[in-house]
C-alpha cells in the first residue's frame, strides 16, 4: 500500500486538525463486509454458546456496527475467566479469525474448566477498511482506559471492567503486518505532525509481555506451542523488535495499562498480545489463524495449570 496519500495531507511537523482527519477519512473505502465474514460466524455460534451484544458502533453515512462478545454457556462464577479480544485495530486478519476459529474448534474442551469470554472483532470499522484507526484517526488500542475517546475502546472497557481483578487471562490477538511500515507509521507521524523514522517489521510470530507485571513462563509456553504452527520472529541486529528490546525468544515487553492497550483492561494475571506476520513468504493465511488459535488454547492450558 502507498503511503502518499497521507503525505499529501497537512502541513508537515503540524498536527493534523479536524479538517485534515477528515481529509483522512473520506480516503478510506470499505474493501470486505464484517456482516458477511464475521457476524454470520458470529451467530452460528449461538447453539454452543451464549451470544451477547455489547455495544453498537454508529458512524453515519458508514453504517452501524453491533459489537458481539461470546461467552461460556456453561458459566460458573466458581471458575477462573479468561478473555480473549481480536480486531482491536480492526485490520488484524488472523486476530479476527482466529479467535473465531478458537470458539468453533477449541472452546468447547474448556468447558466446567474455565468461563471463556470472547470479543472476536473489537473494531469492525477498522476491520472492513483494513485499518488501524477508527474513523476519528484515533488508535484504540492505545484508549483502553476511563472516558475512552475512541467508542471501540470504551464499548469493550465498559463490558470487561467489571471483571477487573477475576480474570486469569487475558490474550489479544493482533498483527504486523507490511503496511505498518508503508502506510501506518507514516500516517501516524503525519497525523502527530512529526517525522517518519522507518523501521523493520518482524519476519514471525512475537508476543508482547506486560512489563509491569512480567510473566515469561507463560509467554514461553506459547512461543513453544506457536514454533510447531509457524516460524518465531528473530530479534534485530540490536537485540530488538519494533525498537523494543527482546528479553526472551520472540517475546518483547511493553507497559500495557500505563499505554492504554488492550490486554492491560482486566488487570489479569496471565497477559499478552499475540503478533502474527501474514505477509511473511513463510506463512500462509491458515497458518496465522491456527497460530493465534494456538496461543490462545497454550496460554489457557499454563494459565489453568498455574491459577494457585
Amino acid at each position: 500500500m502507498s503511503s502518499a496519500p497521507f503525505h499529501a495531507i497537512g502541513t508537515p511537523g503540524q498536527a493534523w486538525g479536524e479538517d485534515e482527519k477528515r481529509q483522512w477519512r473520506a480516503l478510506q473505502t470499505k474493501r470486505r463486509s464484517y456482516q458477511d465474514e464475521v457476524v454470520v460466524r458470529i451467530e452460528g455460534l449461538r447453539s454452543r454458546f451464549d451470544v451477547e451484544q455489547y455495544g453498537e458502533l454508529d458512524y453515519g453515512s458508514d453504517g452501524r456496527y453491533p459489537l458481539f462478545a461470546v461467552r461460556s454457556r456453561t458459566w460458573d462464577d466458581s471458575l477462573p475467566i479468561a478473555l480473549v479480544t481480536g480486531g482491536v485495530h480492526g485490520y488484524e486478519t488472523s486476530g479476527v479469525h482466529g479467535a473465531l476459529q478458537f470458539l468453533e474448534r477449541h472452546a468447547e474442551a474448556y468447558a466446567g474448566r474455565v468461563n471463556l469470554l470472547v470479543a472476536p472483532c473489537v473494531s469492525p470499522w477498522g476491520y472492513e477498511r483494513i485499518q488501524r484507526w477508527n474513523p476519528l484517526a484515533l488508535d484504540p488500542n492505545r484508549c483502553f482506559h476511563a472516558d475512552s475517546p475512541a467508542p471501540e475502546s470504551a464499548a469493550l472497557w465498559a463490558m470487561a471492567r467489571p471483571l477487573h481483578g477475576r480474570v486469569l487471562m487475558h490474550i489479544d490477538l493482533h498483527e504486523t503486518t507490511d503496511s505498518d511500515e508503508s502506510e501506518f507509521r507514516p500516517a501516524l507521524a503525519a497525523r502527530d505532525g512529526k517525522p517518519h523514522t522507518p523501521g523493520s517489521i518482524p519476519d514471525g510470530f512475537y508476543l508482547v509481555d506486560n512489563s509491569e507485571d512480567p510473566q515469561p513462563a507463560f509467554q514461553e509456553a506459547i512461543i513453544q506451542a506457536v514454533a510447531k504452527v509457524t516460524h518465531i520472529a528473530m530479534s534485530d541486529m540490536d537485540g530488538t523488535l519494533i525498537g523494543s528490546p527482546v528479553v526472551a525468544e520472540g517475546v518483547i515487553r511493553y507497559a500495557l495499562a500505563k499505554l492504554g492497550l488492550c490486554a492491560g483492561t482486566t488487570g489479569a494475571r496471565y497477559t499478552t498480545t499475540t503478533e502474527v506476520y501474514p505477509d511473511s513468504p513463510r506463512a500462509s493465511p491458515q497458518q496465522c489463524n491456527d497460530a493465534q488459535a494456538t496461543a490462545v488454547c497454550a496460554g489457557l492450558d499454563y494459565a489453568l495449570a498455574n491459577a494457585g
